[in-house]
């Protein structure tokens, strides 16, 4: 520990993310990437960037893209904000909206950059049980506090709520922010944005990072009321007025004039997802209903880590989350078709280890 370090970095717990390893080819089924590549207009647009625009800074507006985003979800430009990668929307979210004397609610199950987002901004977090079976309960959400904030469909549980159970959500807080964290929706549910006009109070966040096999070049979004993305551009521009550069515009652009594309690539994704939790089940898992790119599955006998061990020796990658409530459980990506044969096959011959 540096004794240059401030008491609150000292105390920081930092977000681990998924194990990316050099040391021999894998399948990777752990970080939730799209097994596809992005649209070939992506490539194309790619190819044909002029490298002098570099020596420019970017639109620090992002205007095309607002526009592009704003024309395919229906709301005014102003109702966009884009950042460099859903992660650093919620950063900004979090310093935005959060800062306040009572606790931020949020899935005591869920996306761990949450608390970590707490203490790096003093703010009191609020973890609250899920039910037995893993689902999100609203009711659970009343009550003073600075905030909402939860992934839907929830990772790593995989669990979707309905519209209707977020908008009793936004009801219940009428008079603080409740952001539905949106990284998974295009793998089976529907957007939170159709309720913008009812509840100023929301704000939907969604990343290129799944769906659009954009992942590299870090670029989330967040859409909500003019007065919600007002307050996340002021603290934009008071920490990084040029967040997403020029080319990682372009390539945006060219993937949202692919919507075929992107729709065939979900529905493949989504497809393999219900042949592999059926076969799954067949080895005798448990797996929780998905409705975004990855399965949660607890082996048969529950010995999660030392499958997850096992599984990385045969040159396969899983996530596995050694925490309380989900320690006996896996959390698999969604691959290709031959890759998630090859986990099948494999952990059909570890069946003295997984039973």
């Amino acid at each position: 520990m540096s004794r240059y370090w401030t008491k609150r970095v000292q105390q920081l717990d930092p977000y681990v993310p998924g194990e990316q390893p050099q040391d021999q080819p894998y399948i990777k089924l752990n970080t939730n990437e799209n097994p596809y590549p992005p649209s070939p207009r992506v490539a194309e647009a790619l190819t044909a960037f002029d490298s002098g625009r570099l020596r420019l800074y970017p639109d620090p507006e992002s205007s095309r893209l607002r526009q592009a985003l704003a024309d395919r979800h229906g709301v005014a430009p102003a109702q966009v904000f884009v950042g460099n990668g859903s992660d650093e929307v919620l950063a900004h979210s979090f310093q935005a909206f959060f800062q306040r004397p009572q606790p931020l609610l949020f899935p005591e199950i869920s996306y761990s950059f949450y608390p970590v987002y707490c203490q790096l901004y003093g703010i009191e977090a609020k973890r609250v049980p899920l039910r037995e079976d893993f689902r999100i309960g609203v009711e659970d959400y009343e009550g003073d506090c600075a905030g909402v904030i939860l992934p839907n469909p929830n990772a790593p549980t995989s669990r979707l709520l309905s519209l209707q159970e977020i908008e009793r959500l936004c009801a219940l807080q009428p008079d603080r922010v409740v952001i539905i964290d949106e990284a998974y929706i295009d793998f089976g549910g529907e957007s939170a944005i159709r309720l913008l006009d009812l509840h100023p109070n929301l704000l939907v966040i969604q990343t290129f990072s799944k769906s659009r096999s954009l992942a590299g070049i870090r670029l989330g979004v967040a859409i909500g009321s003019e007065e919600l993305i007002e307050g996340l551009q002021r603290v934009k521009n008071s920490f990084n007025s040029y967040p997403i550069d020029s080319l990682a515009q372009t390539l945006a652009l060219a993937s949202l004039e692919d919507e075929d594309y992107f729709r065939e690539s979900c529905q493949r994704i989504v497809a393999t997802r219900e042949q592999s939790r059926k076969a799954l089940e067949q080895l005798g898992f448990r797996v929780l209903p998905s409705a975004a790119n990855f399965l949660f599955a607890r082996p048969p006998a529950g010995n999660a880590g030392e499958l997850y061990r096992q599984l990385k020796q045969h040159g396969i990658l899983v996530r596995h989350f050694n925490q309380p409530g989900i320690d006996q459980w896996l959390r698999i990506t969604v691959g290709r078709d031959e890759e998630m044969s090859a986990l099948l096959e494999t952990l059909d011959q570890l069946g003295s280890v997984a039973k």
